[in-house]
């Protein structure tokens, strides 16, 4: 049945003027009764006091924003409703968010609509919600507005990161389970001791060591040094009459910076004189973390272009030329009105997924713009580039440039040498060059530093050329297939504590070097260990899955927690199902082309394996878990 006309219930959520209601909404982690996802699901309903307009008329506004829903058709407002919620979901910014589901009986509609972060999806329904209830009173909804306040949610989510969120769509891709790990703030690919864990491009699997170590800049110039790579000339100084005098040594220009620090904070380039000096060394002092001491360093300031080479896993994957922001005169605007409307651009729109971020006005822009005789105010012949930074920091909203096929093989060799010492998944190095197409034996070329926890944006979303897959190669380092990050794991949806022990020793006698995870409405065990049982059912998987020794996981999955909770985790490579409820059965639709499912309903058992079905009943006295005990053999 289709709902398409007002249903006579209380009101739940609804205002007195609201034409839709919307309630029992409910964000599920993994796969759930209506998708194979994580989702946002809810209940939708029409008002019966206030019917709604046509529904062309709300398609006709919505397809404004979105036309390519124009060419979809709609059963009724829910699936019209669901569509729009699963659209507004990607927050114009590509998110991977486009399953959506609409179920309808007679007295409502469930609607599903995948998810990622639980606040910024309620707030998106709510969003919908609101712009459907505009267009019922044909008001003006001014949801641009609304997506730049939902873009902001989800930036400020665990997932919001630029690299964070590239590394998560992309795991979403090659079908590797992840899960962030709220305790420990930290994401985690593939599950028991397949897992690797992080944040960013650090991993449990990189040293600290080697990490704490690039992080001082003084050390790792020396080190670099020994290997016989160009490094500029400088010397560390706690005091701004040891700077001056460092600088009268080596010879103006220089670059001023702290030695503990990272994305270019505090750094000045190309110091000519003896006040700048003093300026940038007050700047250099401001961004040394208070547990660390001042140490600054100054050293030759190195004349060409800015580039970043990113090595993942000791090998070259990218390069990306950096410049700092600018701003083109029109004979007309101000410097402040030009960065404003850049600002407005649609690839400064600053999300994880955009290639620019917006131009930063500080006291370091202003100075340097009063280096080159200029204010915010000054008004800028047409077709003249001004640019508003010495150092080219992509945060404060620098150019980034793929240079990744112009490199010359020496200096692809350089990169890769100084990774091959590291024991990093990940390793920036920066660099300035006249031309990176020359080798860095022959001309004017400097390693100004290296980085532990390099961001990958820049190469993923250059805002000029082409886009490399560094996620990609990152997430290969670990796993060659999304399978070879799984576990195998058997799901039931009834199993008591006594049919576990019995599943577990007969594992064991197989693999008797195994450790089993098995959880049931009763109880959690390690092998035959009992632990711990928390309140919250998908805690107890969850915490199976972390366990990085772990090398099968058995759980028991009921209807009230599938309705409830959903699953934690997506795919069974066995799933035995005793006379379940059509909700259960959402466990055989979550397979993999290899798995077995085995059902018992009545006095019949089917096993389908491999898409052949074979069909027989139990004997009066005959178990069933000899049954599936031999299907799980198959798998062991």
């Amino acid at each position: 049945m289709v709902l398409d006309q007002s249903i006579d219930m209380v009101r739940v959520n609804a205002r007195t003027t609201d034409a839709f209601d919307i309630f029992n909404i409910r964000h599920y982690a993994g796969s759930n009764p209506y998708l194979p996802t994580a989702a946002a699901a809810f209940d939708f309903a029409l008002v019966k006091e206030n019917p709604p307009r046509s529904l062309d008329v709300y398609l006709e506004v919505i397809g404004d924003r979105y036309p390519h829903l124009l060419d979809e058709t709609y059963d009724s407002y829910a699936h019209l409703f669901a569509r729009t919620v699963a659209e507004v979901s990607k927050l114009e910014m590509d998110l991977h968010l486009t399953q959506w589901s609409v179920k309808v009986d007679e007295a409502r509609a469930k609607v599903a609509v995948q998810s990622l972060h639980g606040r910024t999806s309620r707030a998106i329904v709510y969003c919908v919600w609101d712009w459907f209830e505009a267009i019922t009173r044909d008001r003006r909804f001014w949801i641009e507005d609304q997506i730049e306040v939902l873009q902001r949610f989800f930036r400020d989510s665990v997932y919001g990161g630029p690299t964070v969120y590239a590394l998560l769509k992309t795991a979403y891709e090659l079908d590797i389970p992840t899960f962030y790990l709220w305790d420990e703030r930290l994401m985690q690919y593939g599950y028991g001791r397949k897992q690797v864990r992080g944040i960013a491009t650090t991993f449990d699997h990189d040293s600290h060591i080697d990490s704490d170590f690039t992080t001082g800049k003084d050390d790792c110039k020396e080190f670099l040094h020994t290997l016989g790579f160009p490094i500029p000339k400088g010397s560390i100084v706690y005091t701004v009459g040891e700077a001056l005098a460092a600088a009268k040594q080596i010879g103006y220009p220089v670059a001023v910076k702290p030695v503990v620090g990272h994305k270019g904070i505090g750094v000045t380039a190309d110091v000519k004189d003896a006040d700048d000096l003093e300026l940038a060394f007050d700047r250099a002092i401001e961004a040394v973390p208070d547990d660390q001491p001042i140490r600054i360093i100054v050293e030759q300031s190195i004349a060409g272009k800015d580039y970043r080479l990113l090595c993942v896993n000791g090998r070259f994957v990218a390069a990306t030329e950096r410049r700092p922001a600018s701003v083109v005169g029109d004979d007309e605007a101000t410097i402040s009105e030009l960065i404003d409307r850049e600002n407005r651009t649609a690839a400064r729109v600053d999300t994880p997924t955009s290639p620019l971020g917006k131009i930063q006005c500080d006291e370091a822009m202003e100075r340097y713009l009063d280096e080159q005789g200029l204010t915010m105010a000054s008004v800028l012949e047409k077709d003249r580039i001004v640019y508003l930074r010495k150092v080219a920091n992509l945060s404060a909203g620098g150019l980034s440039i793929d240079a990744t096929r112009q490199i010359h093989p020496d200096n692809i060799i350089l990169a890769q040498d100084i990774a091959q010492h590291f024991r990093l998944t990940c390793l920036g190095i920066d660099v300035i060059s006249l031309d990176l197409t020359e080798s860095w034996k022959d001309g004017s070329f400097g390693i100004i530093e290296i980085n532990a926890a390099p961001g990958i944006n820049m190469h993923l979303k250059p805002a000029i050329g082409e886009s490399v897959d560094v996620p990609a190669h990152i997430l290969k380092t670990f796993f060659e297939t999304g399978k070879a990050a799984r576990i195998p794991t058997i799901s039931f949806n009834h199993v008591s504590v006594a049919e576990l022990q019995e599943i577990v020793d007969h594992i064991l006698l197989q693999h008797p070097h195994w450790v089993i995870g098995a959880v049931c409405h009763d109880g959690v065990f390690v092998n035959r260990s009992e632990k711990s049982l928390h309140p919250d059912y998908n805690t107890n998987v969850q915490n199976l899955l972390r366990n990085p020794r772990l090398d099968l996981l058995i759980a028991e999955y009921r209807e009230e927690v599938l309705d409830r909770d959903g699953m934690f985790y997506y795919g069974s490579n066995v799933v035995v199902l005793d006379h379940p409820t059509e909700t259960e059965m959402m466990l055989a639709r979550d397979i993999f082309d290899d798995s077995t499912v085995v059902i018992w309903q009545k006095d019949t058992v089917s096993v389908n394996q491999n898409g052949l079905i074979e069909q027989y009943k139990l004997s009066e006295n005959e178990p069933f878990s000899r049954v599936y005990l031999k299907e799980i053999a198959t798998i062991l």
